[in-house]
């Protein structure tokens, strides 16, 4: 852990740094001497990845902090590309990601043969023995959008965020038949990084067809990004997203501003956690195939990332850079308490 807080990505690099670091410091860790690279191969293949998961997770739950009296838990899938062997798949793992802090609270495997769907289930109820779900907010993507998430949500005392995309064609055509035209929209803009994003979303109350439990409301949700054309200068190239949301939180918990902001939060679970882990920790070029060491060293980088943001860094890279140049830092970061952000607004 020390040695990925500090930027490392392979078995040979956690021995490197072991070996750079001063004894007195490794001593405060526990370790009487440097490992050797055969020691971290085994030791990270051999763990079990379920038990690291469910502590880290708990540990992190800890720290965080609600957003306007909420905990707000993206749920969403990611493969380890890099780990796919001509004999085995890449791993898939669904991840639990607190909004609110960037944090991960929880991480399973996808099993062999199977997909994320009964896999984000099996998370929630890891979630739910932890007492992380009463009173959350619990947003996923079109995937998983089923009756039977949304049970286990709402048994659980939290509430869902649901998106229906065109992938579920029936769904899709009768949300878009409501009379969405007589509806007024909450919009806003964002600018930022050459392009402009116009986002607007209307909300009604959730019709009688609706067959998901305890479903209150259905927003329409329409993004519009304008941005430089690739290929033709001086021109603009405009896109356009519709999705569908259905939700338990009622108008009371859930107003349109409130919503929008859940919809959109949503999608730091692939801008916080997924690109920070494939292009940061450079995840899907990983040669590291064995075992459980995929899924462990998955589980090490977000929880790297988890920790420099309770510590305050929005640029995990410079953050991994600085550590790396600082390692008691790093041996400090690790064997105190680590301090909880300021509360978020």
């Amino acid at each position: 852990m020390a040695a990925t807080l500090a930027g490392v990505r392979s078995f040979a690099a956690m021995a490197q740094w072991a070996a750079d670091t001063e004894p007195d410091l490794l001593a405060r860790l526990g370790l009487r001497r440097c490992p050797s690279e055969a020691t971290f191969r085994r030791a990270v293949t051999m763990v079990d990845p379920d038990e690291l998961d469910r502590l880290l997770g708990g540990w992190f739950h800890t720290s965080t902090t609600l957003v306007n009296g909420r905990r707000v838990i993206a749920i969403d899938g990611k493969s380890v590309r890099g780990a796919r062997t001509q004999d085995a798949a890449a791993p898939h793992l669904v991840a639990a990601f607190d909004q609110g802090s960037g944090t991960v609270l929880g991480q399973i495997a996808v099993a062999a043969k199977s997909n994320e769907i009964p896999a984000a289930q099996d998370l929630l109820a890891i979630l739910e023995k932890t007492q992380m779900l009463a009173g959350a907010v619990i947003t996923l993507d079109a995937l998983h959008t089923q009756t039977e998430t949304a049970q286990a949500i709402t048994a659980a005392g939290a509430d869902y965020v649901l998106t229906v995309k065109a992938n579920q064609k029936s769904l899709y055509l009768d949300c878009k038949r409501l009379p969405w035209k007589h509806i007024p929209a909450h919009s806003g803009v964002e600018t930022g990084h050459g392009r402009r994003v116009h986002r607007a979303i209307k909300i009604t109350t959730a019709p009688a067809w609706i067959q998901f439990p305890a479903a209150t409301q259905i927003a329409k949700v329409r993004r519009t990004v304008t941005r430089p054309h690739p290929k033709k200068p001086g021109r603009t190239k405009k896109t356009i997203e519709i999705v569908y949301v259905i939700t338990s939180a009622d108008h009371l918990a859930a107003p349109a501003e409130t919503l929008a902001a859940w919809v959109q939060g949503h999608w730091g679970i692939e801008n916080r956690l997924h690109w920070v882990r494939d292009v940061t920790f450079d995840e899907d070029r990983s040669q590291i195939r064995t075992g459980n060491a995929p899924r462990t060293m998955a589980t090490l980088r977000s929880a790297a990332l988890s920790l420099h943001r309770l510590t305050g860094a929005t640029n995990i890279a410079a953050a991994l850079r600085h550590h790396a140049r600082h390692p008691a830092k790093i041996i400090h970061l690790l064997t105190s308490h680590v301090p909880t952000r300021h509360t978020l607004t």
